[in-house]
């Protein structure tokens, strides 16, 4: 080969490879992740869904591409942000809350959408159906509104005593009046009284804290709500200065330091929604996809709280524990 034809085929050369890797990063499929918190404030992180995903056989920057975009707890900014993934042609959306679901489901009809929400997404007009949901739309169900009122059973379990059991709701969610209702029918069961503290942001949350005392609360329930889940630190925190004793719906609150908690897991929730995504990037209909919902739930009780609250925990209670959190 001449030198001035080696010249041209090395040129040729430099000019190809980029070509061709602009061509492979456009082959790789792309996930859109709509969330409606942020990183930080997420209850579980992104790696859970990340797993999944590796599950079906999908590695981030190997053979799939994620455009992430969080809305930091601003339920306003996810139509936006749907809208922006949808432009950008993603190949799946997933969403992760139901404020999250209903803006992606807006957004589009024809792009899949992969769900993990704590409401009943039949109810909720999110799928047709759960075994078989139809459209573009199918994922997880955390069934967390539906366990509030079994969330006070718990709570009257453990402090049988009580007479006046809070229940903390946001007001600005809109499954908030139906769980109260629910909620309100296993009070009268129990025969014990259920004021309602509203908070939709974090002064609201100290605020209704510091109502417990007039109201001369024993114990207290909190709703299930995204906005509580990302305030769960702040939330636990403010639970033992008052002597609440409180349940939540997840692990992750007890994990922070909470009393008890009685809920489906969230980290088997996204690594499901993970795995439904990668069945999908390899051809799977999301109308083929029935919706999962758990069939166990979480009960866990955190033996240092206990303590230092000054109570003991029933040991029927602490037999039904899936886990116990004792002292370091």
């Amino acid at each position: 080969m001449t030198t001035i034809a080696l010249i041209v085929t090395l040129a040729l050369g430099f000019l190809v490879a980029p070509l061709t890797a602009e061509a492979q990063r456009k082959a790789m499929p792309v996930i859109g992740y709509l969330h409606w918190a942020s990183p930080s404030l997420a209850p579980t992180p992104a790696a859970v869904f990340l797993q999944g995903l590796r599950d079906a056989g999908y590695v981030e920057g190997h053979n799939v591409a994620i455009e992430y975009r969080w809305a930091e707890g601003r339920y306003e900014r996810l139509p936006a942000l749907a809208r922006d993934l949808v432009d950008r042609q993603v190949d799946v959306i997933v969403a992760a809350g139901p404020q999250a679901a209903h803006a992606a489901q807006s957004a589009t009809t024809t792009i899949p959408i992969v769900f993990g929400v704590g409401t009943d997404p039949v109810a909720d007009g999110l799928v047709a159906s759960l075994a078989q949901p139809g459209g573009n739309l199918t994922g997880r169900s955390l069934l967390a509104v539906e366990l509030v009122p079994k969330r006070l059973e718990l709570l009257t379990e453990l402090v049988p005593q009580a007479k006046v059991v809070a229940l903390l709701v946001n007001p600005n969610n809109p499954y908030t009046e139906p769980m109260i209702r629910d909620v309100q029918e296993a009070a009268r069961a129990k025969r014990v009284q259920l004021p309602i503290l509203k908070a939709a942001t974090e002064s609201e949350i100290v605020a209704a804290f510091a109502t417990l005392a007039n109201l001369h609360a024993d114990a207290l329930v909190a709703g299930d709500d995204t906005f509580f889940t990302s305030r769960r630190e702040q939330i636990v925190a403010l639970a033992s200065p008052h002597g609440v004793l409180a349940i939540y719906q997840f692990r992750e609150f007890t994990a922070a330091g909470g009393l008890i908690s009685y809920g489906s897991s969230l980290t088997a929730a996204n690594r499901q929604v993970g795995i439904y995504a990668g069945r999908i990037l390899k051809g799977t209909k999301p109308a083929d996809l029935p919706v999962v919902q758990p069939t166990t739930f979480e009960l866990v009780i955190n033996l240092k709280t206990a303590k230092a609250l000054g109570i003991t925990i029933p040991p029927t209670l602490l037999m039904l524990a899936d886990e116990v959190i004792r002292e370091d």
